[in-house]
C-alpha cells in the first residue's frame, strides 16, 4: 500500500467519528511512515495519541497485507506513560482504533498495578502494543531473554517527555533506549512533549548522540494555540503589609459563587496538606456541599483516586479540591472551571492547570487565580502576560548520573548479562553519558564487581560475577529478587500506610509525620478526622474521631521555588509598577501597598537592586531583594551571612521567601563594607557555598537516594519496609567511610554535584549575582518594617509560634506599623 493510501484509511476513520485531522497529526502520520524519529511538541487534550498510535497501525497494515485473516504475533510498539492513571486512557483510544479497522491487533498494560495473573499471560505472549512506566520497561530488561521479547520492536513512544527529562527517570529512559536501538533493528522513537523553554535539546536527550541515528529526525510542533483567560479573585479588603497564606481562606466565600454556577470546578492547591485544608474548610462552612465534594492527591488510596477520577468524568461531583495528581493527562472531558489557589510558582504548571478547563471549541480556557497573599497578585499579573507571550520554562536534564548507570549495568547482568565493550558505545551515545571516560567506566564494573575500594571486604556489594569469557552476569537468585524488586529512581521519604483498625485503607503518610505523634492524637487525613491507635510493622492504625483538630496532615514536599521564568516576569511585572504604570487590575488593587513602599523606601526598577535596613525589638534588620525564588534565597543568604562573618564577627538568623531574605543580627551592620567588599561577587562560588551552608549535610541527604537507587542501601521486601531512619543512618554510614577513606568514589561527588546543580541551583544563583553586580545597589535605611519586607519577617515567626498565636502577633506588628 503507498503512503497516500495509508493515510486516506485513518482520514476515513477520522470521519466515522465526526473528527477532522490537525496539521500535526498528519504531520506526524508522513514522518513515521517515512520511517522518521521524532518530538511531538503539543498541547494536553489536543488528540496527540492518535498523532502516533495512527500511524503505528498503518506501518503493520503496510507490512502484512494479509492481517484481516493472519495475525502476526509479537511485541510491535511500546508506549511509556510517566503516570500510571493515564494508561487506561491510553488504552481504550489505542484498542478503539485497531477494532475499528479489524487489525486483530491487542494493546495490553504493564504497570505497578497489573496483577501477577496477567504478567504471566504477558509473558506467555505479548501484547502488540504495550503501555508501561520506565520502571516496569526495566522490569522487562531484568528477565530472561529480553532481546527475543523485544526484537520485533518497529516503534517506541515516549508520552509526557517533559516530565521525565529533567529527572532521573528520564536518564533510565535513556539507558533503555540506548540498548533497544542495538536490539530491535527496525525501532523508531518518538517523544511528546508539551512546550518546554528548551524543546531542541529535549530531542537531543530522547534521541541521543549518535548522529548516524539521527540522520532521520524531525522536530513537529502543534501550531494549535490554547487561549486562556486569567481571572484574578481581587479581595476587596487587603492589609498594607501583606503575609503568606492569610488572604487565602479569608476569600473562601468568593469562589463558593463560582463553584455553584459550574457543573464541575477543580480547585487546584500546590501542596497537599493545603489541599486538606481547604477541602476541611469548605465542608466546616459549606456542610450542604457533602458529598458533593471531593479530594484528589497522590496519598489517598488508589481505589478513592479513581472513583474520584471517573466521577469528574460522569460531572457526578461540583468540585474536586486537588494538587498537581490531577496535572498531567489523567484524562477526562474538560471540566468547567479550574480555579488556582496560591502561585503556582511556574508558567508550565498554570498553562497545564489552566488547560483542564475548555468546554467549547474556540472558547478560551478560563482560570480563576485565588492570592494567599497581597504580593501573589503581582503574580498573577505576571502569569497573565507569560500567557500572552507564550513564556515557558526550560528543563534542565542530568548528566553522569552513576547511580541510574549502576543500577541499569545490575539489571542487564540480572538478565542475560553483558559485555562490557557491547554496552560501553551505547551509554557513551546517550545524552547524559557523553561525558563518561574510561576510568569512570571501569569505577561502574568494579563497583559491581568488587564493591568500591573501601567496601571490598562486605561480600553484600559483590552482586556481579565475571565469566571467563568476559561476561558480567549476576548468578545469585537473591541477588537478582532484591535488584529487580529495587528497580526505579523514584526515592521518596518512607511512607506509612493508614488503615482502620477494623480494616479498610485510606492512604499513606510520610513516616515523619506519624512519628510525631502519640497514640490518642488526632490528625485530619483524606478529609477525616482521625485518631491515632497504634502503629505496628509500618502501619498507622487508626480510628474516626469527632474531636476538633488542628493538626492537618502536612509533607515534606512542600514550599515549591519559583521557576527562574516566572522570577524574570516577576521581576519585568514590577518593573512596570516603579514606571507607575499600574495597568493591570492586579497592579491597581496593590496601589496602596506599592505606595506605602515608596514612602517608607522604593519600588526597586528594571536596573535596581534594593536593600533595606532597620531596627526593631528583635534587633538589626537587613533585607535584599533578587526576587530569585527561594531555593536561590536559601543560598545566597547562607553565602552573604558566611562572606560577611569573614570581615566582622557577627553572626545573623536567616529568613527567606520567594522575593528576598533578611539577615537579623544583634548588631548593626555597615552595608556599605558589604558593598566595598564586593561580596555579591560569583568568583569563589563553589568553594564558599561549600563553606557557608551545612554542605555536607545537604549531601548526606542527598546521598540517601544515591545509595538506594545504586542498591548499596536495600529498601527491603513488600509488607517488610525498611524504616527510614535505618535508612537514613546505614548511607549515612557510607557516606562517612567514603568521605574519610574514599574521597574519590564517584557515588559520594555525585551526592555534592546533585545538592548544587540541582537543589541550590548554583547556575541561577551565579547568573543573579551577575545581574546584580551589573545594576545600581540602593541602601535604604528605613524607620520601620516596609510591605515587602513584612512577609519575609514574618515567615521567621512561622516557625515558632502556633498559627493563633502568629496571627495575634501579626495583627500587634501591623498596628504599630500603621501608627
Amino acid at each position: 500500500m503507498k503512503q497516500s493510501e495509508l493515510i486516506s484509511i485513518a482520514e476515513d476513520w477520522f470521519q466515522t467519528k465526526n473528527w477532522k485531522s490537525f496539521p500535526f497529526q498528519r504531520k506526524t502520520w508522513k514522518a513515521f511512515l517515512g520511517g522518521k524519529h521524532g518530538l511531538l511538541n503539543a498541547p494536553t487534550g489536543s488528540g496527540k495519541t492518535y498523532a502516533l498510535w495512527v500511524p503505528i497501525v498503518l506501518q503493520y497494515l503496510k507490512e502484512n497485507p494479509a492481517y484481516k485473516t493472519k495475525h502476526t504475533k509479537g511485541l510491535k510498539a511500546i508506549w511509556i506513560t510517566p503516570l500510571r492513571a493515564l494508561s487506561v486512557e491510553i488504552q481504550q483510544a489505542a484498542q478503539r482504533f485497531a477494532d475499528d479497522l479489524g487489525t486483530g491487533l491487542t494493546v495490553g498494560i504493564r504497570t505497578g498495578d497489573t496483577t501477577q495473573s496477567e504478567r504471566a499471560k504477558q509473558k506467555r505472549q505479548m501484547p502488540d502494543l504495550l503501555i508501561t512506566t520506565p520502571e516496569s520497561l526495566m522490569l522487562l530488561l531484568a528477565s530472561k531473554d529480553y532481546d527475543k521479547i523485544f526484537k520485533p520492536l518497529t516503534a517506541i513512544v515516549v508520552d509526557e517527555w517533559h516530565e521525565l527529562l529533567g529527572s532521573k527517570r528520564g536518564v533510565q529512559m535513556e539507558l533503555a533506549l540506548s540498548r533497544l536501538k542495538t536490539v530491535s533493528k527496525h525501532l523508531r522513537i518518538w517523544g511528546i512533549s508539551a512546550t518546554i523553554g528548551n524543546l531542541e535539546e529535549a530531542q537531543d536527550v530522547l534521541l541521543g548522540m549518535d548522529s548516524e541515528f539521527r540522520k532521520n529526525e524531525v522536530l513537529i510542533k502543534s501550531n494549535q494555540k490554547s487561549k486562556i483567560e486569567v481571572r484574578s479573585i481581587i479581595p476587596k479588603k487587603m492589609e498594607t503589609f501583606p503575609w503568606r497564606g492569610h488572604l487565602g481562606l479569608h476569600l473562601l466565600e468568593e469562589i463558593v459563587p463560582i463553584i455553584k454556577t459550574s457543573k464541575t470546578t477543580i480547585i487546584f492547591t500546590n501542596t497537599r496538606g493545603q489541599c486538606e485544608i481547604w477541602f476541611q474548610k469548605l465542608l466546616e462552612k459549606h456542610p450542604e456541599f457533602a458529598g458533593e465534594i471531593a479530594m484528589h492527591h497522590g496519598s489517598i488510596g488508589k481505589d478513592t483516586r479513581l472513583w474520584v477520577e471517573q466521577a469528574i468524568r460522569n460531572e457526578s461531583l461540583l468540585a474536586v479540591v486537588a494538587t498537581s495528581s490531577l496535572d498531567l493527562g489523567v484524562d477526562f472531558a474538560p471540566v468547567e472551571t479550574v480555579i488556582q489557589i496560591g502561585g503556582p510558582k511556574g508558567v508550565a504548571k498554570f498553562l497545564q492547570r489552566a488547560g483542564r478547563s475548555n468546554h467549547r471549541p474556540g472558547e478560551p480556557s478560563v482560570i480563576y487565580f485565588l492570592p494567599t497573599h497581597a504580593l501573589e497578585l503581582l503574580e498573577a499579573s505576571a502569569l497573565k502576560r507569560a500567557v500572552k507571550d507564550e513564556v515557558v520554562e526550560d528543563r534542565n536534564p542530568y548528566l553522569l548520573s552513576f547511580d541510574v548507570l549502576i543500577q541499569y549495568l545490575v539489571t542487564l547482568s540480572v538478565s542475560n548479562g553483558f559485555f562490557p565493550k557491547e554496552i560501553f558505545p551505547e551509554i557513551k551515545k546517550t545524552f547524559c553519558f557523553q561525558g563518561i571516560t574510561e576510568e569512570q567506566w571501569k569505577w561502574c564494573l568494579n563497583f559491581i564487581t568488587i564493591g568500591s575500594q573501601s567496601l571490598q571486604a562486605y561480600d553484600e556489594y559483590k552482586k556481579v560475577e565475571v565469566t571467563p569469557e568476559g561476561l558480567f552476569k549476576v548468578e545469585s537468585r537473591q541477588i537478582a529478587m532484591m535488584h529487580r524488586l529495587s528497580i526505579g529512581t523514584i526515592v521518596s521519604d518512607s511512607m506509612m500506610l493508614v488503615k482502620y483498625v477494623s480494616g479498610g485503607f485510606i492512604g499513606t503518610i510520610e513516616e515523619w509525620f506519624i512519628s510525631k505523634m502519640k497514640p490518642g492524637d488526632t490528625f485530619v487525613f483524606a478529609g477525616r478526622t482521625l485518631e491515632l491507635v497504634r502503629i505496628r510493622q509500618m502501619q498507622a492504625q487508626v480510628r474516626k474521631s469527632s474531636k476538633r483538630t488542628a493538626n492537618i496532615v502536612s509533607f515534606m514536599g512542600g514550599r515549591l521555588p519559583l521557576s527562574s521564568q516566572m522570577s524574570k516576569i516577576l521581576r519585568e511585572e514590577l518593573q512596570s509598577e516603579s514606571d507607575h504604570k499600574r495597568n493591570t487590575p492586579e497592579l491597581k488593587a496593590l496601589s496602596h501597598i506599592f505606595d506605602r513602599q515608596e514612602r517608607e523606601s522604593i519600588v526597586p526598577g528594571e536596573n535596581e537592586f534594593l536593600i533595606e535596613t532597620f531596627k526593631t525589638r528583635e534587633g538589626y534588620h537587613a533585607l535584599f531583594y533578587p526576587f530569585e525564588g527561594r531555593f536561590v534565597h536559601e543560598a545566597m543568604s547562607s553565602l552573604l551571612a558566611y562572606r560577611i562573618s569573614l570581615l566582622l564577627p557577627i553572626t545573623f538568623s536567616l529568613a527567606y521567601n520567594d522575593y528576598g531574605f533578611e539577615l537579623l543580627s544583634d548588631q548593626f551592620l555597615d552595608i556599605q563594607t558589604v558593598l566595598d567588599n564586593n561580596l555579591f561577587s560569583s568568583e569563589y562560588l563553589y568553594e564558599d557555598l561549600q563553606k557557608s551552608l551545612n554542605s555536607t549535610e545537604l549531601a548526606r541527604r542527598k546521598f540517601r537516594d544515591i545509595a538506594v537507587i545504586s542498591g548499596m542501601v536495600f529498601q527491603g521486601y513488600p509488607n517488610k519496609v525498611i524504616k527510614t531512619k535505618h535508612l537514613q543512618s546505614n548511607s549515612q554510614l557510607l557516606f562517612d567511610v567514603f568521605r574519610d577513606y574514599e574521597s574519590d568514589n564517584l557515588l559520594y561527588l555525585q551526592a555534592y554535584r546533585e545538592t548544587f546543580e540541582h537543589q541550590l541551583e548554583e547556575g541561577r544563583l551565579r547568573q543573579a549575582l551577575e545581574r546584580i553586580n551589573s545594576q545600581k545597589i540602593i541602601w535604604k535605611q528605613c524607620e520601620k518594617a516596609t510591605p515587602f519586607s513584612f512577609p519575609i519577617i514574618t515567615d521567621r515567626l512561622r516557625e515558632k509560634l502556633s498559627s493563633e498565636k502568629l496571627a495575634d502577633r501579626i495583627k500587634k506588628m501591623t498596628l504599630q506599623l500603621e501608627k
